[in-house]
């Protein structure tokens, strides 16, 4: 597997017959390696997990040669992939409904349904989204930040408009969480990575993400982040894509399985604290997708129309709707029964 760094910046299988699939996948002749371009965020779980798959030679073995490119944001990696220098990258299927609007075939297969959260001071007095009224609120990310027009969106039900009544602080996640930590903002909404380090500095969460997706109607965890590509890519090259997807699972259960793997990737995250450590180790895992990918869905479709109704066309353009070829439903079906 070879990695261009170009900026510093319980998956188990359900039966015998996919059993059987992922291991004639992973059997694939080395001799005939195919080659996948990948654009990742250096700081992202897909690159912990791609530390994995290095470290084990899984993917010499299921015949494939990853080109790795890191880069320092994820809207390096959508301008890779939009650009023809990558084949597959991490992105939300907001983005790829949106592409596929404008004439872009991409697919989204679910990755990961970890999410962020409002942190508190764990002696803070705030105790319900309410009483963020007048309170200085930090948002990792922008004002059409997924997260923020979420919680936006389900402060408005009672009547709550968060974007005129707290005072918003928006920036680049790792700056916020500084911030926050030296007590410059009350609250902070952030991603599941920064609101673990902030449970590790003593903050509590108010409010999680899922929760707040629950609320709005989702029928369980919502993978927002999941892998996109061309659709032309599985249509030409089947195998290629569904040896990466095994090989992927298999990067997954290691992660559930080793202590070992989680003290490799310790240095990429930045951490030597063994209880820290724990706390990424379990949020990771609670994450992996285990519904089909028709519940994903249906309530991607239902969080949708409610970013689109929030955020409107600067969001999502001239499609109101999700765009029903966004979910990719190839050969591999999901690892384990609905939640």
């Amino acid at each position: 597997m070879r990695i261009r760094e170009l900026f510093s910046g319980r998956l188990f299988p359900r039966d015998g017959l996919l059993t059987l699939v992922l291991a004639l996948l992973l059997a694939a002749d080395p001799a005939a390696a195919e080659v996948l371009r990948l654009a990742v965020q250096k700081t992202g779980t897909f690159a912990w997990e791609l530390e994995v798959v290095r470290t084990q030679g899984l993917a010499a073995k299921a015949g494939l040669e990853l080109e790795v490119t890191e880069l320092a944001s994820p809207e390096a990696t959508r301008i890779a992939l939009a650009g023809g220098a990558a084949d597959m990258i991490l992105t939300d299927w907001l983005w790829v409904s949106r592409e596929r609007s404008l004439g872009r075939k991409l697919v989204f297969k679910p990755y990961s349904t970890a999410v962020g959260a409002v942190m508190v001071p764990k002696g803070s007095a705030i105790a319900s989204l309410a009483d963020l009224d007048g309170r200085t609120l930090a948002v990792a990310g922008g004002p059409l930040d997924k997260s923020w027009l979420l919680l936006r969106a389900l402060a408005l039900r009672s009547g709550l408009d968060l974007a005129e009544r707290a005072k918003v602080l928006y920036g680049a996640p790792a700056l916020l969480y500084e911030k926050t930590a030296a007590g410059a903002a009350d609250a902070s909404l952030t991603y599941w990575t920064y609101s673990v380090a902030l449970e590790a500095r003593g903050f509590r969460r108010l409010l999680g993400m899922e929760e707040v997706e629950r609320r709005l109607g989702a029928e369980g965890p919502v993978a927002m982040v999941g892998y996109a590509f061309d659709e032309s890519l599985a249509r030409e090259h089947p195998g290629l894509v569904e040896r990466f997807f095994a090989i992927a699972d298999e990067a997954k259960r290691i992660l559930a399985a080793s202590d070992a793997a989680w003290a490799g990737i310790a240095p990429r995250i930045g951490i030597d604290d063994p209880a820290q450590l724990a706390l990424y180790r379990k949020t990771y895992l609670d994450g992996v997708p285990r519904r089909r990918v028709e519940a994903e869905e249906a309530d991607a479709r239902l969080l949708y129309a409610v970013l689109a109704g929030i955020g409107g066309s600067t969001l999502v353009g001239s499609a109101p709707e999700l765009d029903p070829g966004t979910f990719y439903k190839g050969l591999v079906a999901p690892a384990s029964p609905d939640r």
